[in-house]
Protein backbone atom coordinates (compact mmCIF):
# COMPACT_ATOMS: atom_id res chain seq x y z
CA UNK A 1 0.00 0.00 0.00
CA UNK A 2 1.34 3.44 -0.95
CA UNK A 3 0.66 6.33 1.41
CA UNK A 4 1.04 9.97 0.45
CA UNK A 5 0.38 13.42 1.78
CA UNK A 6 -1.79 15.66 -0.37
CA UNK A 7 -2.33 19.39 0.03
CA UNK A 8 -4.19 21.91 -2.13
CA UNK A 9 -4.38 25.67 -2.00
CA UNK A 10 -7.15 27.47 -3.88
CA UNK A 11 -7.97 31.11 -4.51
CA UNK A 12 -11.00 32.71 -6.10
CA UNK A 13 -9.12 35.39 -8.04
CA UNK A 14 -8.39 35.74 -11.72
CA UNK A 15 -7.16 32.70 -13.57
CA UNK A 16 -3.57 32.25 -14.72
CA UNK A 17 -3.50 32.56 -18.52
CA UNK A 18 -2.47 29.38 -20.38
CA UNK A 19 0.55 31.13 -21.90
CA UNK A 20 1.91 31.82 -18.41
CA UNK A 21 0.66 28.61 -16.76
CA UNK A 22 2.99 26.56 -18.96
CA UNK A 23 6.00 28.52 -17.69
CA UNK A 24 5.42 29.17 -13.98
CA UNK A 25 7.58 26.28 -12.78
CA UNK A 26 10.53 27.30 -15.00
CA UNK A 27 13.55 28.89 -13.29
CA UNK A 28 13.69 32.70 -13.50
CA UNK A 29 10.22 33.07 -15.04
CA UNK A 30 8.44 36.05 -13.52
CA UNK A 31 5.61 38.38 -14.42
CA UNK A 32 7.16 41.12 -12.27
CA UNK A 33 8.98 44.10 -13.82
CA UNK A 34 12.75 43.77 -14.29
CA UNK A 35 14.56 44.09 -10.99
CA UNK A 36 11.45 43.31 -8.90
CA UNK A 37 11.98 39.58 -8.36
CA UNK A 38 13.97 36.56 -9.42
CA UNK A 39 11.22 34.12 -10.37
CA UNK A 40 12.77 31.24 -8.43
CA UNK A 41 10.08 30.53 -5.82
CA UNK A 42 7.82 28.14 -7.74
CA UNK A 43 10.78 26.61 -9.58
CA UNK A 44 12.52 25.75 -6.30
CA UNK A 45 9.30 24.44 -4.77
CA UNK A 46 8.71 22.27 -7.85
CA UNK A 47 12.23 20.81 -7.70
CA UNK A 48 11.99 20.11 -3.97
CA UNK A 49 8.63 18.35 -4.29
CA UNK A 50 9.30 16.43 -7.52
CA UNK A 51 13.04 15.69 -7.47
CA UNK A 52 13.72 15.80 -3.76
CA UNK A 53 10.65 13.87 -2.59
CA UNK A 54 9.38 12.08 -5.71
CA UNK A 55 6.05 13.86 -5.54
CA UNK A 56 4.02 16.11 -7.81
CA UNK A 57 3.15 19.81 -7.90
CA UNK A 58 0.41 20.84 -10.30
CA UNK A 59 -1.62 23.92 -11.11
CA UNK A 60 -5.21 24.13 -12.39
CA UNK A 61 -6.68 27.50 -13.24
CA UNK A 62 -10.00 28.61 -14.74
CA UNK A 63 -11.62 32.01 -14.97
CA UNK A 64 -14.76 30.84 -13.18
CA UNK A 65 -13.06 29.06 -10.28
CA UNK A 66 -9.67 30.71 -9.72
CA UNK A 67 -6.46 28.73 -9.29
CA UNK A 68 -5.63 25.54 -7.41
CA UNK A 69 -2.09 24.42 -6.61
CA UNK A 70 -1.97 20.73 -5.65
CA UNK A 71 0.99 18.96 -4.05
CA UNK A 72 1.34 15.22 -3.44
CA UNK A 73 4.32 13.66 -1.64
CA UNK A 74 4.69 9.90 -1.06
CA UNK A 75 5.67 8.84 2.46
Amino acid sequence: MKISIENSVQDNGNDIPESIRNKIFQPFFTTKPTGQGTGLGLSLAYDIVTKGHGGSLEVDSTAEHGTIFSMKIPI
